[in-house]
């Protein structure tokens, strides 16, 4: 308890000291006399009084005393950092927001014109169903798996809006902990940082299994398999997740990354690479298993919305049951506004009505219903074919200038550093982000003397890079990974 003397400034040397008994002791506030219990005796009775009342009142110490303070995130604790260093050469390469070549944030031309319309409509800020905007989920839907897809056809499909990325996949996460009790994450090492969050708040358990590899800065494809194995021999059920193959990207993991459930076996699987997933898918489908794609960049990476649909339109064609949470921060920009989906393709149309009511169920408690502006946006740039064709132009303008910076970073560090040493797995990346090999220790140079903030794990995003910092970048990648043990 801590304590601190009050001084009260009294009319009279005669202020009254009297309470009721039902305050039990408490001082009463907000009357002229502050009064006490014990038949109006005076508690401080060692106090003096001179025209004035001291009181020695008790303060009780917080009741939040024993929540400690959070670690910073270590993605957007990155910005935080940025924006306090007052250097002009500094970089923030930590979170994946794409900029112009000027660095500045850029707001697709199309978005401008889909907002243009939402104003002459004049259309209104009413609550949107659970599910979210009906003509939204329609467009998502379409746009991951094709318009003409058979499922859609066939109302196999439960789409509910979620909030981003993110939301979708903690609504696909309490699917899971709620109808699939004891089921088990398998998270790639290194992931998305938000991953383990997500699945933590669900309460569904999760471990780590081998996925990169320092040494090529490349997969660690045979440590991946010989993982997945010992996992899938020791768990009764298991849940195998791995981070966006767009953002970690090598060339030959073109497909999203995915997580797969065993239904029938209680067990799961992951099957990662495209080229290696044919071969592997067949073997998902013989233990029958539910893949669950993480898609939150279809478009980004190769610049084609179908080529970055295609593994999970792949498992959709061979008959299977398919998770995908949709995120349209990266490939709209939207990064604001939250909006994205959760779809589930179910093996018939009663089984999908089922599942999106339990969705709609989930998602009533958490936020009640998404938000409508995003989704309108979304709407009316995949429903208007004009609308449509400038988006894939700009999105294949946006990877472009991802691929060109990408090249001029190899280029650079190819002519700065005369060690001989490989720097081509630069360019067997794909997508926004890219590994550079660096270790926490070396990854504090970049930032402590080059000013260059990324995240520990030795990640970059390319997309906060322009043409004109490649030397810089190159420079400070080359002092960091020679001279820092």
């Amino acid at each position: 308890m801590a304590s601190a003397v009050i001084s009260i400034a009294s009319a009279s040397p005669s202020a009254s000291l009297s309470m009721h008994d039902s305050h039990k002791g408490k001082p009463r506030l907000g009357s002229r006399n502050l009064s006490f219990n014990k038949e109006g005796s005076n508690p401080f009775p060692n106090i003096k009084s001179s025209g004035r009342v001291s009181m020695v009142a008790a303060v009780n110490v917080s009741r939040f005393e024993g929540i400690p303070m959070a670690p910073p995130d270590p993605i957007l604790g990155v910005s935080e950092a940025f924006r306090a260093d007052t250097n002009e050469v500094k970089l923030n390469l930590g979170v994946g927001a794409y900029r112009t070549e000027d660095l500045q944030p850029y707001v697709l031309n199309v978005v401008k014109k889909a907002e243009n319309l939402m104003l002459e409509r004049g259309e209104n800020k009413e609550y949107l169903p659970i599910e979210g905007l009906a003509a939204f989920n329609r467009a998502t839907a379409e746009l991951l798996l094709g318009a003409d897809n058979p499922v859609l056809k066939q109302q196999r499909v439960a789409t509910v809006q979620g909030l981003s990325g993110t939301g979708s996949l903690r609504l696909g996460a309490a699917l899971i902990e709620r109808y699939f009790p004891g089921a088990k994450v398998l998270i790639s090492s290194p992931t998305w940082g938000n991953h383990k969050n997500i699945f933590n708040d669900a309460k569904v358990p999760w471990s780590e299994y081998r996925y990169y590899d320092p040494k090529t800065v490349g997969l660690d494809f045979e440590g991946m398999i010989s993982d997945i194995k010992r996992v899938l021999g020791a768990c009764k059920m298991c849940l195998i997740y791995a981070g966006s193959i767009v953002s970690y990207g090598w060339q030959h993991l073109k497909d999203l990354l995915c997580y797969f459930m065993d239904v029938l076996t209680t067990q799961l699987v992951l099957i990662q690479p495209l080229s290696s997933g044919r071969k592997l898918l067949t073997v998902i489908q013989k233990k029958n298993l539910i893949p669950f794609f993480d898609v939150a960049y279809q478009g980004f990476a190769s610049g084609s919305l179908d080529e970055d649909a295609s593994s999970v339109r792949l498992f959709v064609a061979r008959g299977m049951e398919v998770l995908v949470a949709q995120s349209y921060s990266k490939n709209l920009g939207l990064y604001a506004e939250r909006v994205g989906a959760m779809n589930v393709v179910s093996s018939s149309a009663e089984a999908a009505a089922r599942v999106k009511s339990q969705l709609k169920r989930l998602a009533r408690p958490m936020y009640s219903n998404p938000p409508v502006h995003g989704a309108r946006i979304v709407a009316n740039v995949v429903g208007d074919p004009t609308l449509f064709s400038e988006w894939k132009a700009e999105m294949e303008m946006m990877a472009g200038r991802i691929k060109n910076v990408r090249q001029q970073l190899y280029d650079s560090l190819r002519a700065k550093d005369k060690s001989g040493k490989d720097w081509s797995f630069i360019l067997k990346q794909i997508g926004m982000f890219s590994y550079t090999g660096l270790s926490k220790t070396q990854s504090d140079n970049m930032t402590n003397k080059w000013h260059v903030y990324m995240t520990k794990d030795g990640r970059i995003s390319l997309a906060g890079l322009s043409l004109a910092k490649c030397e810089y970048l190159a420079e400070a990648i080359i002092d960091s990974f020679h001279n820092v043990n």
